[in-house]
Protein backbone atom coordinates (compact mmCIF):
# COMPACT_ATOMS: atom_id res chain seq x y z
CA UNK A 1 0.00 0.00 0.00
CA UNK A 2 2.89 1.79 1.00
CA UNK A 3 4.51 1.49 -2.05
CA UNK A 4 2.46 1.86 -4.70
CA UNK A 5 0.71 5.04 -3.20
CA UNK A 6 0.03 7.84 -4.97
CA UNK A 7 -0.43 11.06 -3.39
CA UNK A 8 -3.36 12.90 -3.39
CA UNK A 9 -3.00 17.12 -4.79
CA UNK A 10 -3.53 19.27 -2.31
CA UNK A 11 -5.61 21.86 -3.51
CA UNK A 12 -4.46 25.49 -3.10
CA UNK A 13 -4.43 27.91 0.15
CA UNK A 14 -8.22 29.29 -0.44
CA UNK A 15 -9.71 26.17 -1.76
CA UNK A 16 -7.93 24.10 0.96
CA UNK A 17 -9.55 26.55 3.69
CA UNK A 18 -13.26 26.21 2.21
CA UNK A 19 -12.91 22.53 2.83
CA UNK A 20 -11.51 22.46 6.16
CA UNK A 21 -14.20 24.81 7.43
CA UNK A 22 -17.00 22.85 5.18
CA UNK A 23 -15.85 19.63 6.85
CA UNK A 24 -15.48 20.90 10.03
CA UNK A 25 -19.34 21.80 9.63
CA UNK A 26 -20.55 18.66 8.50
CA UNK A 27 -19.39 16.73 11.62
CA UNK A 28 -20.68 18.94 13.96
CA UNK A 29 -23.80 18.20 12.34
CA UNK A 30 -23.49 14.82 12.18
CA UNK A 31 -23.03 14.22 16.09
CA UNK A 32 -27.06 14.09 16.40
CA UNK A 33 -27.52 11.09 13.90
CA UNK A 34 -24.52 9.25 15.38
CA UNK A 35 -25.97 9.50 19.04
CA UNK A 36 -28.98 8.93 17.80
CA UNK A 37 -28.53 5.92 15.58
CA UNK A 38 -26.06 4.58 18.60
CA UNK A 39 -23.15 4.37 15.95
CA UNK A 40 -19.81 3.63 17.92
CA UNK A 41 -16.73 4.52 16.23
CA UNK A 42 -13.47 3.84 16.81
CA UNK A 43 -10.66 5.88 14.75
CA UNK A 44 -6.89 3.99 14.93
CA UNK A 45 -4.31 6.65 14.26
CA UNK A 46 -0.93 5.38 12.80
CA UNK A 47 2.06 6.75 11.30
CA UNK A 48 5.41 7.72 10.89
CA UNK A 49 6.65 9.50 13.98
CA UNK A 50 6.62 13.33 13.90
CA UNK A 51 3.62 13.23 11.26
CA UNK A 52 1.86 14.98 13.60
CA UNK A 53 -0.75 12.58 14.53
CA UNK A 54 -1.70 14.37 17.70
CA UNK A 55 -1.76 18.09 16.23
CA UNK A 56 -3.82 17.13 13.54
CA UNK A 57 -5.99 15.04 16.02
CA UNK A 58 -5.90 17.85 18.77
CA UNK A 59 -7.78 19.78 16.30
CA UNK A 60 -10.64 17.34 14.54
CA UNK A 61 -11.42 16.87 18.30
CA UNK A 62 -12.35 20.30 18.83
CA UNK A 63 -15.50 19.79 16.60
CA UNK A 64 -17.26 17.11 18.13
CA UNK A 65 -19.18 17.45 21.60
CA UNK A 66 -16.33 16.31 24.48
CA UNK A 67 -19.31 14.35 25.56
CA UNK A 68 -19.10 12.01 22.57
CA UNK A 69 -15.34 11.13 22.24
CA UNK A 70 -13.01 9.88 24.30
CA UNK A 71 -9.27 9.62 22.96
CA UNK A 72 -5.73 6.96 23.98
CA UNK A 73 -2.56 7.66 23.26
CA UNK A 74 -1.39 3.74 23.77
CA UNK A 75 1.97 3.59 25.10
CA UNK A 76 3.98 0.60 25.28
CA UNK A 77 2.06 -2.03 27.61
CA UNK A 78 1.93 -1.48 30.81
CA UNK A 79 3.63 -4.47 33.58
CA UNK A 80 0.10 -5.22 34.36
CA UNK A 81 -1.25 -5.15 30.57
CA UNK A 82 1.93 -7.02 29.85
CA UNK A 83 0.24 -10.01 31.77
CA UNK A 84 -2.94 -9.88 30.36
CA UNK A 85 -3.54 -11.13 26.43
CA UNK A 86 -2.42 -9.08 23.62
CA UNK A 87 -5.51 -7.43 22.52
CA UNK A 88 -6.71 -6.76 26.12
CA UNK A 89 -6.11 -3.23 26.03
CA UNK A 90 -7.59 -2.87 22.75
CA UNK A 91 -10.67 -4.44 23.61
CA UNK A 92 -11.16 -2.51 26.99
CA UNK A 93 -11.14 0.99 24.94
CA UNK A 94 -13.55 0.19 22.71
CA UNK A 95 -16.12 2.99 22.66
CA UNK A 96 -19.71 2.61 23.86
CA UNK A 97 -22.69 3.19 21.18
CA UNK A 98 -23.21 6.59 19.92
CA UNK A 99 -19.61 7.81 20.42
CA UNK A 100 -16.12 8.32 19.22
CA UNK A 101 -13.01 6.60 20.52
CA UNK A 102 -9.76 7.79 19.19
CA UNK A 103 -6.64 5.66 19.37
CA UNK A 104 -3.48 7.60 18.89
CA UNK A 105 -1.32 4.35 17.92
CA UNK A 106 -2.08 0.85 18.63
CA UNK A 107 -2.20 -2.54 17.81
CA UNK A 108 -0.33 -1.81 14.58
CA UNK A 109 2.70 0.08 16.28
CA UNK A 110 2.39 -2.61 18.72
CA UNK A 111 3.35 -5.76 16.88
CA UNK A 112 5.39 -4.18 13.69
CA UNK A 113 7.82 -2.73 16.64
CA UNK A 114 7.83 -5.88 18.13
CA UNK A 115 9.01 -7.37 15.12
CA UNK A 116 11.37 -4.58 14.17
CA UNK A 117 13.04 -4.29 17.49
CA UNK A 118 12.92 -8.19 17.59
CA UNK A 119 10.69 -8.40 21.58
CA UNK A 120 8.55 -10.75 18.96
CA UNK A 121 9.49 -13.73 16.46
CA UNK A 122 8.49 -13.95 13.13
CA UNK A 123 6.06 -16.74 14.10
CA UNK A 124 4.97 -14.56 16.90
CA UNK A 125 3.96 -11.84 14.76
CA UNK A 126 1.93 -13.56 12.50
CA UNK A 127 0.32 -15.14 15.45
CA UNK A 128 -0.57 -11.78 16.41
CA UNK A 129 -1.78 -10.89 12.80
CA UNK A 130 -4.16 -13.34 12.58
CA UNK A 131 -5.58 -12.26 15.93
CA UNK A 132 -5.48 -8.30 14.85
CA UNK A 133 -7.85 -9.30 11.63
CA UNK A 134 -10.13 -11.60 14.22
CA UNK A 135 -10.26 -8.20 16.64
CA UNK A 136 -11.35 -6.14 13.39
CA UNK A 137 -13.67 -8.49 12.03
CA UNK A 138 -15.36 -9.09 14.86
CA UNK A 139 -15.99 -5.06 15.77
CA UNK A 140 -17.17 -4.62 12.01
CA UNK A 141 -19.63 -7.93 12.40
CA UNK A 142 -20.99 -6.35 15.80
CA UNK A 143 -22.12 -2.69 14.19
CA UNK A 144 -18.71 -0.82 14.56
CA UNK A 145 -16.89 1.68 12.22
CA UNK A 146 -13.72 1.05 12.09
CA UNK A 147 -11.35 3.68 10.33
CA UNK A 148 -7.88 3.31 10.20
CA UNK A 149 -5.76 5.72 9.32
CA UNK A 150 -1.47 5.93 8.35
CA UNK A 151 0.11 8.95 8.62
CA UNK A 152 2.88 9.41 5.80
CA UNK A 153 5.95 11.39 5.32
CA UNK A 154 9.72 10.91 3.59
CA UNK A 155 12.60 10.50 4.98
CA UNK A 156 13.98 14.10 5.09
CA UNK A 157 10.67 15.29 5.91
CA UNK A 158 10.41 13.33 9.08
CA UNK A 159 14.28 14.22 10.12
CA UNK A 160 13.30 18.02 9.11
CA UNK A 161 10.57 17.78 11.89
CA UNK A 162 12.74 15.66 14.61
CA UNK A 163 15.32 18.13 14.73
CA UNK A 164 13.20 20.67 14.92
CA UNK A 165 11.29 19.31 17.82
CA UNK A 166 14.98 18.61 19.31
CA UNK A 167 16.32 22.11 19.48
CA UNK A 168 13.55 23.05 21.50
CA UNK A 169 13.78 22.02 25.14
CA UNK A 170 9.99 22.62 25.45
CA UNK A 171 9.45 20.04 22.54
CA UNK A 172 12.21 17.78 22.69
CA UNK A 173 10.30 15.16 25.23
CA UNK A 174 7.70 14.24 21.82
CA UNK A 175 10.69 12.40 19.88
CA UNK A 176 11.81 9.34 21.35
CA UNK A 177 14.69 6.80 20.78
CA UNK A 178 12.15 4.59 19.06
CA UNK A 179 10.94 7.59 16.56
CA UNK A 180 15.61 8.33 15.85
CA UNK A 181 15.75 4.45 15.27
CA UNK A 182 12.58 4.18 12.72
CA UNK A 183 14.26 7.09 10.52
CA UNK A 184 17.07 5.58 10.76
CA UNK A 185 15.94 2.36 9.31
CA UNK A 186 12.94 4.17 7.13
CA UNK A 187 13.29 2.27 4.64
CA UNK A 188 12.99 -1.09 6.21
CA UNK A 189 10.37 -0.04 8.67
CA UNK A 190 8.75 1.23 5.57
CA UNK A 191 8.29 -2.37 3.99
CA UNK A 192 6.53 -3.75 7.41
CA UNK A 193 4.56 -1.44 7.19
CA UNK A 194 3.29 -1.70 3.76
CA UNK A 195 3.22 -5.77 4.18
CA UNK A 196 0.94 -5.28 7.36
CA UNK A 197 -1.39 -2.82 5.91
CA UNK A 198 -1.93 -5.02 2.69
CA UNK A 199 -2.59 -7.84 5.10
CA UNK A 200 -4.95 -6.37 7.17
CA UNK A 201 -6.84 -3.94 4.36
CA UNK A 202 -10.38 -5.11 4.58
CA UNK A 203 -12.95 -3.67 2.48
CA UNK A 204 -15.23 -3.10 5.81
CA UNK A 205 -11.77 -2.11 7.95
CA UNK A 206 -9.53 -0.47 5.16
CA UNK A 207 -6.69 1.02 5.52
CA UNK A 208 -6.87 5.25 4.49
CA UNK A 209 -2.97 6.67 3.78
CA UNK A 210 -2.97 10.23 4.37
CA UNK A 211 -0.53 12.87 3.30
CA UNK A 212 0.74 14.32 6.40
CA UNK A 213 3.40 16.95 5.03
CA UNK A 214 0.65 19.87 5.27
CA UNK A 215 -1.51 20.02 8.69
CA UNK A 216 -4.02 21.39 7.26
CA UNK A 217 -4.07 19.54 4.39
CA UNK A 218 -4.23 16.28 6.47
CA UNK A 219 -7.70 17.54 8.63
CA UNK A 220 -8.98 17.77 5.37
CA UNK A 221 -8.12 14.35 4.34
CA UNK A 222 -9.06 12.82 7.42
CA UNK A 223 -12.22 14.33 8.35
CA UNK A 224 -13.04 13.76 4.94
CA UNK A 225 -12.83 9.70 4.87
CA UNK A 226 -14.57 10.09 8.64
CA UNK A 227 -17.24 11.87 7.08
CA UNK A 228 -18.12 9.67 4.22
CA UNK A 229 -17.64 7.11 6.06
CA UNK A 230 -20.14 8.41 8.85
CA UNK A 231 -22.84 9.27 6.18
CA UNK A 232 -22.47 5.71 4.10
CA UNK A 233 -23.45 3.82 7.17
CA UNK A 234 -25.88 6.23 8.44
CA UNK A 235 -27.69 6.14 5.22
CA UNK A 236 -27.25 2.38 4.33
CA UNK A 237 -27.37 0.59 8.35
CA UNK A 238 -25.72 -2.27 9.42
CA UNK A 239 -26.52 -4.63 6.59
CA UNK A 240 -26.42 -8.28 7.36
CA UNK A 241 -23.49 -10.57 8.06
CA UNK A 242 -22.33 -13.73 6.84
CA UNK A 243 -22.37 -16.69 9.41
CA UNK A 244 -18.56 -17.83 9.08
CA UNK A 245 -17.79 -21.38 9.00
CA UNK A 246 -16.66 -23.37 12.27
CA UNK A 247 -12.83 -23.68 11.77
CA UNK A 248 -12.23 -25.16 14.64
CA UNK A 249 -12.29 -28.80 15.73
CA UNK A 250 -15.26 -30.18 17.58
CA UNK A 251 -15.78 -32.21 20.11
CA UNK A 252 -18.19 -35.39 20.16
CA UNK A 253 -20.81 -34.70 22.73
CA UNK A 254 -24.28 -36.48 24.46
CA UNK A 255 -27.57 -34.07 24.36
CA UNK A 256 -27.91 -33.51 28.11
CA UNK A 257 -31.42 -35.32 28.31
CA UNK A 258 -29.08 -38.94 27.50
CA UNK A 259 -26.76 -37.88 30.04
CA UNK A 260 -27.49 -39.88 33.11
CA UNK A 261 -28.24 -38.08 36.44
CA UNK A 262 -28.01 -41.26 38.71
CA UNK A 263 -24.21 -40.46 39.77
CA UNK A 264 -24.05 -40.63 43.88
CA UNK A 265 -21.78 -39.69 46.64
CA UNK A 266 -22.25 -40.04 50.41
CA UNK A 267 -21.63 -37.08 53.03
CA UNK A 268 -19.05 -39.43 54.63
CA UNK A 269 -17.30 -39.71 50.96
CA UNK A 270 -17.55 -36.51 50.17
CA UNK A 271 -15.74 -34.82 53.07
CA UNK A 272 -12.74 -36.97 52.74
CA UNK A 273 -12.28 -35.98 49.33
CA UNK A 274 -13.39 -32.52 49.61
CA UNK A 275 -10.24 -31.75 52.07
CA UNK A 276 -7.86 -33.67 49.68
CA UNK A 277 -9.02 -32.01 46.36
CA UNK A 278 -9.07 -28.80 48.18
CA UNK A 279 -5.12 -29.41 49.72
CA UNK A 280 -4.17 -30.78 46.41
CA UNK A 281 -5.63 -27.64 44.64
CA UNK A 282 -4.20 -25.31 47.31
CA UNK A 283 -1.14 -26.42 46.39
CA UNK A 284 -1.49 -26.06 42.70
CA UNK A 285 -2.40 -22.39 43.09
CA UNK A 286 0.80 -21.78 44.68
CA UNK A 287 2.64 -23.01 41.70
CA UNK A 288 0.58 -21.61 38.99
CA UNK A 289 0.88 -18.06 40.74
CA UNK A 290 5.32 -18.63 40.12
CA UNK A 291 4.83 -20.09 36.91
CA UNK A 292 2.60 -17.36 35.65
CA UNK A 293 -0.16 -19.47 34.42
CA UNK A 294 -3.57 -17.81 34.01
CA UNK A 295 -7.17 -20.14 35.03
CA UNK A 296 -10.10 -19.67 33.73
CA UNK A 297 -13.22 -21.54 34.97
CA UNK A 298 -16.57 -20.42 33.06
CA UNK A 299 -20.04 -22.06 34.89
CA UNK A 300 -23.22 -22.32 33.38
CA UNK A 301 -26.07 -24.56 34.05
CA UNK A 302 -29.99 -24.38 35.35
CA UNK A 303 -31.45 -22.47 37.74
CA UNK A 304 -31.11 -24.50 41.00
CA UNK A 305 -28.54 -26.18 39.82
CA UNK A 306 -25.34 -25.86 42.13
CA UNK A 307 -23.29 -23.60 40.46
CA UNK A 308 -22.66 -21.30 43.65
CA UNK A 309 -22.23 -24.43 45.81
CA UNK A 310 -20.14 -25.57 43.27
CA UNK A 311 -17.89 -22.56 43.14
CA UNK A 312 -17.62 -21.90 46.94
CA UNK A 313 -15.73 -25.10 47.04
CA UNK A 314 -13.36 -24.21 44.53
CA UNK A 315 -13.04 -20.98 45.61
CA UNK A 316 -12.45 -22.36 49.67
CA UNK A 317 -8.93 -24.08 48.37
CA UNK A 318 -7.18 -20.70 47.05
CA UNK A 319 -5.54 -18.26 48.02
CA UNK A 320 -7.80 -15.08 48.13
CA UNK A 321 -5.23 -12.48 47.09
CA UNK A 322 -4.82 -14.84 43.70
CA UNK A 323 -8.76 -15.32 42.09
CA UNK A 324 -11.52 -13.19 41.66
CA UNK A 325 -15.40 -14.80 41.20
CA UNK A 326 -17.43 -12.55 38.64
CA UNK A 327 -20.95 -12.47 39.21
CA UNK A 328 -22.72 -12.41 35.41
CA UNK A 329 -25.95 -10.13 35.56
CA UNK A 330 -28.06 -8.73 32.82
CA UNK A 331 -25.44 -6.27 31.62
CA UNK A 332 -25.02 -2.77 33.02
CA UNK A 333 -26.28 0.09 30.62
CA UNK A 334 -22.64 1.08 29.57
CA UNK A 335 -22.07 -2.84 29.13
CA UNK A 336 -24.83 -2.82 26.81
CA UNK A 337 -23.46 -0.04 24.75
CA UNK A 338 -20.71 -1.98 23.56
CA UNK A 339 -19.88 -5.51 22.29
CA UNK A 340 -21.02 -8.12 24.25
CA UNK A 341 -17.82 -9.98 25.06
CA UNK A 342 -16.69 -6.49 26.22
CA UNK A 343 -17.15 -6.98 29.92
CA UNK A 344 -15.44 -10.65 29.68
CA UNK A 345 -12.18 -9.21 28.55
CA UNK A 346 -12.12 -6.52 31.33
CA UNK A 347 -12.89 -9.13 33.72
CA UNK A 348 -9.69 -11.61 32.72
CA UNK A 349 -7.36 -12.74 35.01
CA UNK A 350 -3.60 -11.12 35.30
CA UNK A 351 -1.38 -14.43 34.53
CA UNK A 352 -0.74 -16.77 37.51
CA UNK A 353 -3.72 -15.77 38.71
CA UNK A 354 -7.63 -17.22 38.30
CA UNK A 355 -11.33 -16.32 37.06
CA UNK A 356 -14.19 -18.14 37.98
CA UNK A 357 -17.09 -16.59 35.93
CA UNK A 358 -20.58 -17.37 37.49
CA UNK A 359 -22.70 -17.28 34.57
CA UNK A 360 -20.76 -16.23 31.11
CA UNK A 361 -20.52 -15.11 27.24
CA UNK A 362 -22.73 -17.99 26.85
CA UNK A 363 -25.51 -15.90 27.86
CA UNK A 364 -25.33 -14.74 24.08
CA UNK A 365 -26.52 -18.22 22.69
CA UNK A 366 -29.21 -19.05 25.80
CA UNK A 367 -30.82 -16.48 27.09
CA UNK A 368 -30.18 -13.41 24.47
CA UNK A 369 -31.09 -15.65 21.96
CA UNK A 370 -34.65 -16.76 23.49
CA UNK A 371 -35.65 -13.89 25.05
CA UNK A 372 -35.08 -11.73 21.73
CA UNK A 373 -32.23 -9.41 23.32
CA UNK A 374 -29.67 -10.11 19.94
CA UNK A 375 -31.32 -10.90 16.64
CA UNK A 376 -30.69 -14.21 15.23
CA UNK A 377 -27.90 -13.44 12.87
CA UNK A 378 -26.07 -12.07 16.20
CA UNK A 379 -25.95 -15.44 18.39
CA UNK A 380 -25.67 -17.74 15.32
CA UNK A 381 -22.33 -15.68 14.69
CA UNK A 382 -21.79 -15.53 18.45
CA UNK A 383 -20.51 -19.22 18.17
CA UNK A 384 -17.89 -18.55 16.00
CA UNK A 385 -16.92 -15.47 17.49
CA UNK A 386 -16.70 -17.09 20.87
CA UNK A 387 -14.74 -20.03 19.85
CA UNK A 388 -12.44 -17.32 18.53
CA UNK A 389 -12.29 -15.57 21.36
CA UNK A 390 -11.75 -18.95 23.70
CA UNK A 391 -8.88 -19.85 21.49
CA UNK A 392 -7.18 -16.30 21.77
CA UNK A 393 -6.98 -17.05 25.44
CA UNK A 394 -5.88 -20.50 25.25
CA UNK A 395 -3.03 -19.06 22.96
CA UNK A 396 -2.29 -16.78 25.45
CA UNK A 397 -1.62 -19.74 28.19
CA UNK A 398 -4.43 -19.47 29.61
CA UNK A 399 -6.07 -22.88 31.03
CA UNK A 400 -9.78 -22.79 30.15
CA UNK A 401 -12.47 -24.93 31.97
CA UNK A 402 -16.34 -24.83 30.90
CA UNK A 403 -19.03 -26.56 33.18
CA UNK A 404 -22.66 -27.16 32.82
CA UNK A 405 -24.30 -27.85 35.62
CA UNK A 406 -26.76 -30.40 34.46
CA UNK A 407 -30.23 -31.49 36.72
CA UNK A 408 -33.20 -32.88 35.97
CA UNK A 409 -36.92 -30.88 36.00
CA UNK A 410 -38.16 -32.58 38.82
CA UNK A 411 -34.81 -31.56 40.99
CA UNK A 412 -35.58 -28.34 39.95
CA UNK A 413 -39.17 -28.18 40.92
CA UNK A 414 -37.93 -29.38 44.51
CA UNK A 415 -35.07 -26.86 44.83
CA UNK A 416 -37.42 -24.05 43.59
CA UNK A 417 -40.13 -25.21 46.50
CA UNK A 418 -37.29 -25.59 48.86
CA UNK A 419 -35.99 -21.62 48.14
CA UNK A 420 -39.31 -20.77 48.35
CA UNK A 421 -40.40 -22.21 51.34
CA UNK A 422 -36.98 -21.42 53.76
CA UNK A 423 -36.75 -18.02 54.59
CA UNK A 424 -32.99 -17.62 54.48
CA UNK A 425 -33.09 -18.93 50.98
CA UNK A 426 -36.04 -17.00 49.54
CA UNK A 427 -33.26 -14.58 47.85
CA UNK A 428 -32.47 -17.44 45.84
CA UNK A 429 -35.62 -17.50 43.49
CA UNK A 430 -37.02 -14.86 41.86
CA UNK A 431 -40.11 -14.71 39.26
CA UNK A 432 -37.69 -14.93 36.68
CA UNK A 433 -36.51 -18.08 37.59
CA UNK A 434 -39.88 -19.55 37.08
CA UNK A 435 -40.81 -18.39 33.58
CA UNK A 436 -37.23 -19.88 32.38
CA UNK A 437 -38.71 -23.07 33.81
CA UNK A 438 -41.33 -23.03 31.75
CA UNK A 439 -39.00 -22.49 28.62
CA UNK A 440 -37.20 -25.27 29.34
CA UNK A 441 -37.56 -27.21 26.70
CA UNK A 442 -36.55 -24.41 24.32
CA UNK A 443 -33.85 -23.64 26.72
CA UNK A 444 -32.36 -27.21 26.53
CA UNK A 445 -32.02 -27.22 22.56
CA UNK A 446 -30.46 -24.16 22.63
CA UNK A 447 -28.02 -25.30 25.28
CA UNK A 448 -27.24 -29.01 23.31
CA UNK A 449 -26.46 -25.98 20.01
CA UNK A 450 -24.40 -24.47 22.13
CA UNK A 451 -22.75 -27.23 23.70
CA UNK A 452 -22.10 -29.12 20.02
CA UNK A 453 -21.09 -25.85 18.76
CA UNK A 454 -18.17 -24.83 21.56
CA UNK A 455 -16.60 -27.77 22.77
CA UNK A 456 -13.44 -27.46 21.16
CA UNK A 457 -10.13 -29.29 21.83
CA UNK A 458 -8.68 -25.97 23.77
CA UNK A 459 -11.67 -25.52 25.54
CA UNK A 460 -14.17 -28.75 26.20
CA UNK A 461 -16.88 -28.67 28.14
CA UNK A 462 -17.35 -30.63 31.24
CA UNK A 463 -21.22 -31.56 32.20
CA UNK A 464 -21.28 -31.62 35.83
CA UNK A 465 -24.38 -34.26 36.86
CA UNK A 466 -25.93 -32.28 39.74
CA UNK A 467 -28.93 -34.28 41.30
CA UNK A 468 -26.62 -35.10 43.69
CA UNK A 469 -24.12 -31.88 44.37
CA UNK A 470 -21.68 -34.21 46.28
CA UNK A 471 -20.94 -36.04 43.21
CA UNK A 472 -20.81 -32.37 41.44
CA UNK A 473 -18.50 -30.65 43.17
CA UNK A 474 -15.76 -33.36 43.68
CA UNK A 475 -16.23 -34.09 39.50
CA UNK A 476 -15.29 -30.52 39.47
CA UNK A 477 -12.52 -29.98 41.34
CA UNK A 478 -10.81 -32.99 39.95
CA UNK A 479 -11.20 -31.83 36.80
CA UNK A 480 -9.74 -28.59 37.82
CA UNK A 481 -7.34 -30.58 39.55
CA UNK A 482 -6.12 -32.31 36.33
CA UNK A 483 -6.69 -29.63 34.18
CA UNK A 484 -3.94 -27.07 35.99
CA UNK A 485 -1.53 -29.98 36.43
CA UNK A 486 -2.02 -30.69 32.52
CA UNK A 487 -1.00 -27.28 31.83
CA UNK A 488 2.18 -27.35 34.70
Amino acid sequence: MLNDWIKPEKPEAEELEQRLEEAKSKLERLQTRIKENKLPILVLLEGWGAAGKGSVLGRVIKNIDPRFFDVATMEKATEDEQRRPFLYRYFAKIPEAGKFMFLDGGWMTDVTNGLLHKELSRKEYEKRLASIKCFERQLADNGYLVLKFFFQIGEKEQRRRMDELLEDKNTEWRVNDDDLWQNKHYEKCKELYDEYMEETNRSRTPWHIIDAKNQKWAQVQLLTVMIDAIEARLSAGMPEVMIPKNKFALQTMPKLKDIPLDKEMSEQEYRIELEKCQNRLRELHNELYRKKVPVIIAYEGWDAAGKGGNIKRIAGALDPRGYQVHPIASPEPHEKARHYLWRFWTRLPKTGHIAIFDRTWYGRVMVERLEGFCSKNDWQRAYNEINEFEKELHDWGAVIIKFWVQIDKDTQLVRFNERQNTPEKQWKITDEDWRNREKWEQYEDAVDEMIEKTSTDFAPWYVLESNNKYYARIKALRIVIKKIEEAL
